[in-house]
């Protein structure tokens, strides 16, 4: 069961309740959050027309190296870490990704290739402020949560929020058709995310799961008001193992079409994630993650014949 915690107070008054569910099943459901219903529906409703476009525009609009932002074809990314000696299934998802809008002016366009202006469509005229209204709405959630995960580890509030002051935050919009119901591939991988944390309104027909920590994976249940938060690599790093990034998938038997946009809340470029408090017990995943280095190496080996660093573990399932 999936912990629920109302964030509408100060930070104060939720953060234990959300450190014990981080550390214990990594995801907890908000209420209280303050992202308006109509935002979300008018989001939804994007992500929708997003993925009604011909497979013209999609073409025309497609992400490439260097650049991530724009279409990602169906099956396009395919996990490139053999499991059990197997070649892995690509992944059945369509997706279109986003990055922070990074002013033009800004001295960190340069710094990394994942800072630049998104792909907004032509086909779709309010695309670009649908989506940033909900981006706005998501980066005071992840504020409001971030101060409440430092409350929890005993570190100063503002020291962390100056980590994101050029954030590589991203958002990725997903369609994931339905799949044959004797199906036994996923339609997203298991993984975990590599980011601090992931604020993600579930698609009311289901097929998020997530790992418990006996290996048993359960529905990723979340009341219709709330939003789903998920710890990532980064905050798990940054708490020395005290918040647990937990492993997920998506599996959409329901022979309905599946859409989401989950946000990735990401740190600055230059920003160095490593232990802000002493390590728990027998967590050893301690090393140093320069985040723009990084990120941009997780984002390069999603396609398919580029293949990871030896010491690449953001993600990983180990």
């Amino acid at each position: 069961m999936i912990p629920l915690v109302d964030i509408s107070g100060m930070p104060e008054t939720f953060s234990a309740d959300i450190a014990a569910a981080c550390s214990d099943v990594g995801f907890v459901a908000v209420t209280g959050h303050q992202v308006s219903e109509s935002t979300i529906a008018s989001m939804r409703s994007m992500v929708e027309q997003v993925f009604a476009q011909s497979e013209q525009v999609k073409a025309a609009n497609r992400i490439q190296p260097g650049n991530y932002r724009g279409f990602i074809p169906l099956g396009f990314f395919t996990p490139n870490r053999p499991t059990d000696g197997e070649t892995p299934q690509a992944d059945a998802y369509e997706g279109f990704k986003l990055h922070w809008e990074c002013p033009a002016s800004h001295p960190a366009m340069t710094a990394c290739d994942l800072y630049g202006t998104n792909r907004w469509l032509e086909e779709l005229p309010t695309m670009r402020d649908v989506v940033l209204d909900y981006w706005a709405a998501c980066d005071v959630v992840a504020d409001k949560l971030l101060r409440g995960f430092a409350l929890a580890l005993g570190i100063d509030e503002e020291s962390l929020l100056q980590l994101f002051e050029a954030p590589i935050t991203n958002m990725t919009l997903l369609h994931y058709p339905p799949q044959d119901p004797d199906s036994d591939s996923p339609s997203f991988h298991p993984h975990k995310d590599t980011n601090a944390i992931t604020i993600l309104h579930p698609d009311p027909i289901g097929g998020l799961r997530l790992q418990q920590r006996d290996g048993g994976w359960i529905d990723a249940v979340c009341p219709p008001d709330a939003l789903l938060i998920n710890v990532g690599d980064m905050m798990e790093l940054w708490s020395g193992g005290r918040f647990v990034s937990t492993p997920h998938q998506v599996i959409n038997r329901t022979g309905a079409e599946r859409y989401s946009f989950p946000y990735f809340s990401v740190p600055t470029h230059s920003a160095v994630v490593q232990p802000l408090v002493d390590p728990m017990p027998g967590f050893d995943r301690i090393e140093p993650i320069p985040v723009g280095h990084w990120s941009a190496e997780v984002w390069r080996t999603n396609w398919p014949d580029q293949h990871p660093a030896d010491d690449l573990h953001l993600g990983t399932l180990d």
